[in-house]
């Protein structure tokens, strides 16, 4: 670090590195303190309640719901009855 507080330039090898180093919490393993992981994979444990879908399965409903709401104005579009 620099004499007069500030630390490396923003971007550099230097600033990455201590970055690293204040978020590990120490212990050198590189987990985080605590025990706890860090990570969005702690959302998508089996100790939480509710349906279990896959990140693949939601897509897949997605992308299927906007192909059926597409189709249904193509069908609207063209089956239009004129009054």
């Amino acid at each position: 670090m620099v004499s007069n507080g500030e630390g490396p330039p923003r971007g550099s090898a230097a600033a990455a590195a201590n970055l690293r180093r204040r978020r590990t919490g120490g212990g050198g393993s590189g987990a985080p303190a605590g025990g706890a992981a860090s990570t969005m994979l702690q959302f998508y444990t089996d100790d939480t309640t509710g349906h279990k879908l896959s990140p693949n399965t939601v897509l897949i409903m997605s992308v299927g719901f906007i192909a059926f709401v597409a189709l249904m104005h193509v069908f609207g579009k063209l089956y239009l009855v004129r009054s």
